[in-house]
């Protein structure tokens, strides 16, 4: 029984509330539980009464309902055709989706609010001076799996808990950064095997190797954090901050306009047109359809096109994507160590855009 509840629930459900599941909602002893599982009765009975007591957390426990109605209602699809394809594309959404939130997460004086009977959490940062800002949205299920897994943990539930990365969310964070990694590697990998010789040399793997090390070596950020709360932390020679606070805060108030775009049906939406390789027109009106809060899609758009080609490459990629520096030099075709001067000039640029926004606001207003 239990390989049949394993298989037709998420694959990201912890084992000890596929488990309790399994107990609560079908009836199947802890016994029977612990003879499919091969361990001790006793085993299970830790793991049922540790999930149980964790049922307080408002997060936790909307997930175990979630998965109790999803899964083991009396009209839930069991095996449904494709089901298989289905999990695997949920399963990859999932981890792409919890690198993003951990990732934010990590830094600084950044929770997870968490209001009753809201779609939709916030991650946001205290920006000191009694000011915080805002720099995720994240979907209310993704935020339940997150806590279910014990990624995210609150100290004091309430009308709006806040949630802090956990231990163990800060473990997975470091191995979905890995994974990610390996995946880009391989893609490359694959990109480069047509290009490659008939036979490599032993010496020739070796180097290869060791570039591959190399290359691991000098990331030049932590992975948790991002490249803007990284290059805050440097100085320039009058031992200045290389960015100061209020050109991150242009940059953290597109990376919130940009989050806030992707509410709605269309999840993932398409800022392609912004990149060097591709073209610039505008958004087509059919794009309108389902597309989140327009608002905040039109702020986005507005200022990407305010800053123009490569500066809203660089923004678009360092301050919404996240993306190294390393990388973002490397897929532009940029010289080593010149994407920083480019994203302060771009920082620069948005930051007169959104003081340009304002006054022209109080002159209407």
């Amino acid at each position: 029984m239990e390989n049949n509840v394993a298989f037709t629930i998420p694959a990201w459900v912890p084992e000890g509330a596929q488990r309790y599941l399994a107990h609560t909602e079908t009836g199947q002893s802890i016994r029977d539980i612990a003879r499919s599982a091969g361990c001790h009765a006793s085993t299970i009975l830790r793991q049922i009464r540790r999930v149980e007591m964790r049922r307080d957390d408002p997060l936790v426990d909307a997930a175990l309902q979630s998965l109790a109605e999803t899964h083991f209602s009396d009209t839930s699809e069991k095996f449904p055709a494709g089901h298989e394809d289905r999990v695997a594309a949920a399963e990859e959404e999932f981890s792409r989706e919890a690198l993003r939130v951990l990732r934010r997460l990590c830094e600084s004086g950044a929770v997870l609010a968490v209001a009753e009977e809201m779609d939709k959490a916030v991650v946001v940062r205290d920006s000191g001076d009694n000011s915080a800002t805002r720099t995720a949205v994240v979907d209310c299920k993704l935020a339940q799996a997150l806590a279910l897994k014990d990624w995210i943990t609150c100290d004091n539930p309430g009308r709006i808990s806040r949630y802090r990365i956990s231990s163990s969310g800060r473990t997975a964070l470091s191995q979905l950064v890995a994974e990610a990694e390996n995946k880009a590697r391989s893609r490359n990998d694959f990109g480069m095997a047509e290009a490659q010789a008939p036979f490599q040399t032993a010496s020739s793997l070796a180097q290869v190797g060791a570039a591959k090390t190399e290359g691991r070596r000098r990331m030049r950020y932590s992975a948790a954090e991002s490249p803007l709360i990284a290059l805050a932390r440097r100085r320039d020679r009058d031992g200045k901050p290389f960015l100061d606070e209020t050109l991150v805060r242009a940059g953290e108030r597109l990376r919130e306009d940009f989050e806030l775009a992707q509410i709605g049906p269309q999840v993932t939406q398409n800022w392609d047109h912004f990149l060097t390789a591709g073209g610039r027109g505008s958004f087509g009106a059919g794009m309108k359809d389902g597309r989140g809060s327009s608002d905040a899609r039109d702020r986005v758009e507005c200022a990407l096109s305010d800053l123009g080609p490569g500066l809203s490459d660089v923004a678009l990629r360092c301050c919404c994507y996240l993306e190294g520096l390393e990388l973002a030099e490397k897929r532009m075709g940029w010289s080593a160590r010149s994407g920083k001067i480019v994203l302060r000039i771009a920082l620069q640029r948005l930051k007169r855009h959104y003081e340009d926004q304002a006054e022209k606001n109080r002159m209407i207003g």
